[in-house]
């Protein structure tokens, strides 16, 4: 059967609404949502302190995909995938701005069940010109290659409701639902987002609120159920489902 299941969470840093660093937590969260991929914010990937994404992958048994923004000499942080699907091809986007603090996107088909599905993970930058910006490169960089269902996930920044990011994104996707997901403990803002198009192929999205998401991070995680049977043909997105190597 064609159905995915997807989330989106920002973990900063495995650093929780209590002050305390738990890695473990986050796992648990992990495990919680069952999901087959999930987009990870605000992620340590590396160098001289801990490795959160080596952990994670080991720990939850799932496969890394790692997307740094920063890398120095002692440390690597960004975003990631883990998912329990099969990569095909992997690219990264630089998303920087300037002298902002520097984004990206990863960009990955899965393979799942005879299909291929792109996923592209993102973290957006914290000011509106920032974010306009990085949406008209992930845009450009989604019309490029329209071959496969595409799901955008990440954490957006974008609490402007009637914002030209969020306008330009419904007008391509179109509508989504976006539950609160921040802050954790009392959410008000939908910072975390999920797209997909075909859109007739999106379920239901949902935030995940348990006694360990509420205290694992700030941010609580969104999953999104998909369902492609019977969705071919409905978007030229699908023409090509069945056309997954292997």
């Amino acid at each position: 059967m064609k159905k995915i299941r997807l989330a989106s969470y920002n973990i900063h840093l495995g650093i929780g609404r209590d002050g305390e660093f738990d890695p473990e937590r986050i796992a648990r969260v992990i495990d919680e949502l069952d999901v087959d991929a999930i987009a990870l914010q605000e992620v340590s990937l590396g160098g001289e302190g801990f490795n959160m994404l080596d952990f994670l992958s080991r720990r939850c048994g799932l496969i890394a995909i790692a997307g740094p923004t920063l890398v120095t000499l002692t440390r690597q942080y960004g975003n990631a995938i883990l998912t329990r699907l099969a990569p095909v091809t992997i690219r990264r986007w630089n998303l920087g701005m300037g002298t902002r603090e520097p984004r990206g996107a990863i960009d990955a088909h899965l393979h799942h069940h005879g299909m291929t599905i792109r996923m592209i993970a993102t973290h957006l930058g914290l000011r509106p010109a920032e974010r306009r910006r990085q949406i008209r490169q992930l845009l450009k960089i989604i019309r490029e290659d329209s071959r496969y269902p595409t799901v955008l996930l990440g954490d957006v920044n974008e609490w402007f409701l009637w914002g030209r990011p969020l306008r330009w994104m419904h007008r391509h996707f179109r509508s989504t639902p976006a539950p609160a997901t921040f802050p954790s403990g009392r959410p008000l803002l939908a910072l975390d987002r999920i797209w997909v198009d075909p859109r007739q192929a999106l379920q239901s999205v949902a935030v995940h609120s348990s006694a360990a998401s509420r205290v694992a991070s700030d941010h609580l995680p969104v999953i999104a159920r998909l369902e492609f049977e019977g969705v071919a043909g409905t978007s030229s997105l699908c023409r090509l489902l069945q056309a997954a190597p292997g």
